[in-house]
Order: structure tokens, then C-alpha cells, then sequence
């Protein structure tokens, strides 16, 4: 029974020198799906099994929705530090500590480009950079922006993936949702199409200003959309909340979203919604 037994040692790694298994190869849903990372990547971050929709930043949106190549805008611009904040950590040391950890200068990005062959801008924001709040960069990313479009004539996306207002920078962030309203009124007046896409999570001043001023306000299937948090609503009003009242599906049964949309079919519904209110020969995506 020779061929049971090794006759030579062989190739033979120590125990000490042997590697586990790298992080990131797999990828677990709250479902308790495993899927490969490689996979999930090309999948959009979608799983494939539940249609879970894993939460991403702005450089995939941006992979996503435009044909290939972009130009991003005032990449550079970053927050002062007006009123001196500090609590546990100063407002300088967590701004630096959320660049270090996200590569970011702020919770927003906004690149110019092409999608299906049409120009247009894109404002994304970022929920690794202070949980995409929206402070003043944020504000002036979006302004500009939209001044971009009315120059441009061009449509203009702004995907919302944020906590809310930026209490380091007080009355200066909720200044944000007058100004970016304001902006968006010049832009309907130009007769400029806005698509306004809600991701998980939406909440706080950012729904209560531009998330929700869109000439079409859609979202991603399970996307946490809100103001303030179920506990609050429930304080403030006195009554039973229903089961799922901040999800996506929700609010599109009860009118506040237009339609919702995987993350797969997001690039071939936006264009043919341009194309429907540009007045353009439709085409199949």
C-alpha cells in the first residue's frame, strides 16, 4: 500500500510561515449570502443572489454612470474651521482623520462627462467622509455644479448618501439647504433637467433641501430615506410608526419617490429619462 504513504517530503511549508486566507476575497450579505468579491464587483455591488445593494462611494457611482472617462471639479476645495470647533477631537483633527481614512477632501465629488453619449454633471457624495454630512464644501460643490449645467445647458445627477448636517460647522451647514434650493430654482427656471438619486443612507438636512427637489427624486430597492431618526418621529408625533416607514419601497407606495431602480438598470433609466423630457429620439438602452 506504498502509494498511501509519502515517500519523499516534498514541498513543505512551516506552520509559522503559512498565510491565511486574505481578507476582501469574500464578501457576506446580511442575508447570509457569500459571494466573491471579484464577482461582486462586476456585478455593480449587487449581490447577485438577493439583489442586496451593498453601500459604495462616489468613484464607483462615477465608474457606473459614465462612459469611461471624466473630469472631476474643484477637486481641491476643503472646509475651514470658522468657528473653532472642538468636542473630543478638534474640527481640524477630524477632517484630517477622514481624509487619511477615505482619501477624500470632503463627503461630496462632482465630476463632468459623458453618460450614453450625453453630457452631463454629476454630484456624488460620500458617507466614508464624516458620514456624508453636508457642511459648507458640500453646499458650494453642489452651487457650482449647478452652474455648470446652466452653462452648459447640460443635465445634472446629485446622488445623496448622507447623515445629515455637519454640526462642526453649526449655522454655516444648515445655511447649505437654503443656498443649494436656491441654486436648484435657478436651474428648473433654465428648463434643466435634475435627477436626484437617494442612497442608503439619505437623512437629515440633505433630504430636507436638494435630495428631494428633484425634477425626479428616485432610489436604489432598501435605501434608508428620512429626516430625523424613528425614535425622534416617534417622540415628536406620539404615535406607532409603521414597520418600514424610512425604507425606499415606503415612500415610493406613498408618493415621495418616482421610481426605483437597481443599481444594474441606473444608467439606461436616468438617459431614458433625459431623453423623454429633452424631447430626443428614444432610444433602447
Amino acid at each position: 500500500m506504498a502509494w498511501f504513504k509519502r515517500k519523499t517530503k516534498g514541498i513543505q511549508t512551516s506552520t509559522e510561515e503559512k498565510k491565511d486566507t486574505p481578507e476582501g476575497l469574500w464578501h457576506k450579505t446580511p442575508t447570509g449570502k457569500i459571494i466573491d468579491t471579484e464577482e461582486l464587483e462586476k456585478n455593480f455591488y449587487v449581490s447577485p443572489e438577493d439583489g442586496f445593494h451593498l453601500r459604495i462611494g462616489s468613484q464607483e457611482y462615477f465608474k457606473i454612470l459614465f462612459d469611461g472617462k471624466f473630469k472631476e471639479i474643484d477637486k481641491n476645495l476643503k472646509s475651514k474651521d470658522p468657528l473653532k470647533f472642538s468636542d473630543k477631537k478638534t474640527y481640524k483633527q477630524r477632517t484630517k482623520e477622514a481624509k487619511d481614512k477615505s482619501g477624500l477632501k470632503d463627503a461630496i465629488r462632482v465630476a463632468i462627462g459623458k453618460s450614453h453619449g450625453k453630457d452631463v454633471v454629476i454630484a456624488c457624495m460620500d458617507f466614508s467622509y464624516i458620514g456624508g454630512s453636508m457642511g459648507s464644501v458640500v453646499g458650494e460643490k453642489i452651487s457650482r455644479a449647478i452652474d455648470i449645467a446652466i452653462k452648459k445647458k447640460i443635465p445634472l445627477i446629485i446622488i445623496s448618501k448622507s447623515g445629515g448636517a455637519r454640526m462642526m460647522e453649526g449655522a454655516l451647514s444648515l445655511m447649505q439647504m437654503a443656498k443649494t434650493s436656491a441654486k436648484l430654482a435657478q436651474l428648473s427656471n433654465h428648463k434643466i433637467p435634475y435627477v436626484s438619486l437617494c442612497t442608503d443612507p439619505t437623512t437629515g438636512g440633505t433630504t430636507a433641501s436638494f435630495a428631494m427637489l428633484g425634477d425626479i427624486n428616485i432610489s436604489e430597492p432598501g435605501a434608508l430615506i428620512g429626516f430625523a431618526g424613528p425614535r425622534v418621529v416617534k417622540d415628536t408625533t406620539g404615535k406607532e410608526l409603521p414597520e418600514g416607514f424610512q425604507t425606499s419601497e415606503f415612500l415610493l407606495d406613498h408618493g415621495f419617490l418616482d421610481f426605483i431602480s437597481s443599481r444594474l438598470e441606473l444608467k439606461n433609466k436616468i438617459n431614458l429619462y433625459f431623453d423623454l423630457v429633452l424631447n430626443k429620439p428614444l432610444r433602447s438602452y
